[in-house]
């Protein structure tokens, strides 16, 4: 077991939340026990991973989305009392970082969707670096646009949104999990073929088709589930704690 506070700082040492502008606190969110044995991770602290949790005998919850964020309505009611009424009855602690969990470079949302699609990282973009620009591990790329989104769902196992342009071959690829629609015209900047996230807003559809580069929208859950497992399994190694990464499916 490892106390609250020394799970805290392995986390925060681990992802260094104060290099960031963040759109909510970093950190513990929710403190619950002192002591922790298992540690659940998740994407979205929702109801459904909280109450998935208390029948794992978790002690503390690590999740990419957590329940704070800046400009939400404060009161404490409807779906926000349920979950806090759920944390706190059972004692369980929940740790969330955002950003953070983005962008470190070998555990992090990206650099993990990353891995998984057999990408390389060669540099970083957009604002606060959080986006990643590479090439295919393997081989010279992508023959074209089509054979990248087959890829895609082959490895997410889910459909994508695929903007087409001209079908040519995709060399150097710019990846920013989640909803991060507003890193496309940097990664446009950064000379990238094609662009993957999480989702598409209305603009993103005419700047692929203008510019020629290709945009892929994978779900924001969907790019966003390798991060989480990959931190709080590195840290639970460390201190010899129980883990279990928890899906709960969300097609968003």
């Amino acid at each position: 077991m490892i106390d609250r506070l020394q799970l805290l700082k392995s986390f925060d040492d681990l992802l260094q939340p104060e290099r960031f502008r963040d759109y909510g606190p970093n950190g513990l969110q929710v403190e619950g026990c002192d002591r922790v044995r298992k540690i659940v991770s998740g994407v979205t602290a929702s109801r459904s991973l909280i109450e998935a949790a208390i029948q794992a005998n978790a002690q503390a919850i690590f999740v990419h989305h957590g329940l704070f964020w800046k400009g939400q309505d404060g009161r404490v009611t409807g779906w926000m009392k349920q979950r806090l009424a759920l944390l706190l009855a059972h004692n369980i602690n929940l740790f969330a970082y955002h950003l953070p969990l983005d962008a470190h470079a070998e555990l992090g949302n990206n650099a993990q969707l990353g891995l998984k699609l057999g990408l390389i990282a060669q540099s970083r973009f957009g604002e606060q670096d959080l986006g990643f620009l590479g090439a295919r591990a393997e081989g010279d790329g992508f023959d074209s646009a089509t054979l990248l989104a087959s890829h895609l769902e082959n490895v997410l196992k889910r459909s994508v949104t695929h903007v087409r342009c001209a079908d040519r071959a995709i060399k150097k690829i710019a990846w920013c999990t989640g909803g991060a629609q507003s890193y496309f015209e940097a990664a446009i900047a950064a000379g990238a073929d094609a662009f993957i996230t999480g989702e598409i807003s209305e603009p993103q559809a005419h700047y692929a088709r203008e510019m020629g580069v290709a945009y892929f929208a994978c779900g924001h859950h969907a790019s966003e589930r390798f991060g989480a497992p990959a931190v709080a399994a590195h840290v639970a190694a460390q201190w010899g704690l129980e883990h279990e990464f928890i899906e709960i499916d969300n097609p968003a």
